[in-house]
C-alpha cells in the first residue's frame, strides 16, 4: 500500500533535568529513532520546554508534541511555539496535535481553560491548524521548516479523522484492534481525496513482547487480558522475528510505516529498529 520507509518514535514523559533530557536524546539518536516525541498532559512535564532541552542535545534526532492537546491552548499560542521549536531545533521539529482525551477535564481545569465537547475539542484542532498555517504564510511568525513543519493529528473518532485526512501531514491512528484500523481507512481515504498517498500512517505501540502488561495501560483503552497475538495495534507481541514481521505487514496491509513506541517498552524495542528503521 505504500513505499515509504519506516520510522520510529520514542514517545516519554518522565520527568526530569535537563541532563536527563539530554541524555535520553543521544541515546535515542544512537539506537536509531527518528524523532522523541513528549506528551502534553497533567503530571508530567510541559511538553515544549522538555523539546527545548532534546533540541539543544541532538544534532539529526527530529522532536515532537504528542499530543498537543489543542484545546487547553490558543491557536496563536500553538504557532509561536511551533514556530520557536522548529527554530530552536534547526528545522527538526513536528507539531502533534489532537482534541484531548475525554478525561481531560482535570487538565483544562488546572489550566484555567473550558474543555468543551468532542465535537467543539475536534474544532479546536482544525482551528489551531489554519492559525499556524495562516501566521506562517502572512510571515508573522517564520519556522525553519517551510511552508510550515509537518503536522500530525491523532484520534480514533471518525470526525477527527476526517480533519487529519484533509489538513494534516501524518494521521496518528488510535485503534484497539487491527479490525478497527481496516475500517479507518476508507473513512480517511475519502476525506483525503487525491492527497491520500501524501499522508504518513502511524500507530502508538505500548508494549513489546510476551510479558505481563501494566494495569495503568487500560486508561489508554487498552484490556492487558485481550492483547494478545497481536491482534492490538498498540501492544506489539512474539519474539524479535514476530515483531518485524506484524510490522512489515501491517505496513504493507494498512500503509502504517511511522510506529511511535512509549519507552516503557524501550529495551524490547531496540532491536526492532536496528532491523527496520529507515528500510
Amino acid at each position: 500500500m505504500t513505499d515509504r520507509r519506516f520510522r520510529f518514535g520514542l514517545v516519554t514523559g518522565q520527568p526530569g533535568p535537563a541532563s536527563h533530557w539530554a541524555g535520553l536524546a543521544r541515546r535515542a539518536e544512537d539506537l536509531g529513532f527518528d524523532t522523541l516525541l513528549v506528551p502534553d498532559a497533567a503530571g508530567v512535564q510541559a511538553s515544549v520546554p522538555a523539546l527545548a532541552a532534546v533540541a539543544a542535545s541532538s544534532s539529526r534526532l527530529r522532536i515532537g508534541t504528542f499530543v498537543l492537546a489543542a484545546p487547553m491552548h490558543s491557536p496563536g499560542r500553538i504557532a509561536w511555539e511551533t514556530a520557536t521549536l522548529d527554530q530552536l531545533s534547526e528545522g527538526r521539529f513536528e507539531l502533534g496535535l489532537g482534541a484531548g482525551r475525554g478525561d481531560a477535564g482535570g487538565t483544562a481545569e488546572l489550566l484555567g481553560v473550558p474543555f468543551g465537547s468532542a465535537g467543539e475539542r475536534v474544532r479546536q484542532v482544525g482551528e489551531a491548524i489554519q492559525a499556524v498555517r495562516k501566521l506562517f504564510a502572512d510571515g508573522t511568525l517564520r519556522p525553519v521548516q517551510q511552508p510550515a513543519p509537518p503536522i500530525m493529528v491523532a484520534g480514533g473518532g471518525t470526525r477527527l479523522l476526517r480533519l487529519a485526512a484533509q489538513e494534516a501531514d501524518i494521521v496518528a491512528v488510535h485503534t484497539s484492534s487491527e479490525e478497527e484500523l481496516r475500517e479507518r481507512l476508507p473513512v480517511l481515504r475519502e476525506a483525503a481525496g487525491a492527497r491520500f498517498d501524501e499522508l504518513e500512517l502511524s500507530v502508538n505501540v505500548f508494549a513489546i513482547g510476551d510479558g505481563p502488561l501494566p494495569e495503568w495501560m487500560r486508561q489508554f483503552g487498552i484490556d492487558p487480558a485481550a492483547a494478545r497475538d497481536n491482534t492490538n495495534p498498540a501492544v506489539l507481541t512474539g519474539d524479535t522475528a514476530t515483531v518485524v514481521d506484524t510490522l512489515r505487514r501491517r505496513r504493507d496491509e494498512f500503509g502504517v510505516s511511522y510506529v511511535t513506541i512509549n519507552a516503557h517498552a524501550l529495551e524490547a524495542a531496540i532491536p526492532v529498529v536496528e532491523a527496520l528503521a529507515g528500510t
